[in-house]
């Protein structure tokens, strides 16, 4: 019984480390900033009063949902979209290692087959 305990712990244990390993697909339309929560549904990104749309979610260091209450009073490096209307529909809260590399949106894409992109006048 105890080995069937063990194997259970340690299959557990591999997929949690493999949940962290996985490298996290932001848009490219995504942008950086600093996120504190206000009252709901109002929030600061960079200290501009924003608001969360109808729908919204914020996504933690894990990638699963947080509620906005429970991140009061914290600040957080995120990586956001906006919809239509200007209001914040999805946000991502960055490990360290994402919080180092540049924003999506600020990330320059290459040709894919290393050839200078035509331009068209």
């Amino acid at each position: 019984m105890k080995m069937k305990q063990l194997l259970a712990c340690l299959i557990i244990a591999s997929l949690s480390i493999a949940a962290h390993a996985f490298e996290r697909p932001f848009p490219q339309i995504a942008k950086r900033g600093t996120l504190s929560m206000t009252d709901y549904p109002s929030i600061e990104i960079d200290g501009k009063e924003r608001r969360l749309a109808v729908g919204a979610w914020i996504k933690n260091q894990n990638n699963t949902i947080d509620m906005p209450v429970t991140l009061r009073g914290r600040e957080f490096i995120v990586n956001y979209t906006e919809n239509m209307q200007g209001e914040i529909d999805r946000v991502w809260i960055l490990r360290p290692e994402e919080a180092k590399r540049p924003a999506p949106n600020k990330q320059q894409t290459q040709p894919q087959n290393n050839q200078p992109m035509m331009q068209i006048h």
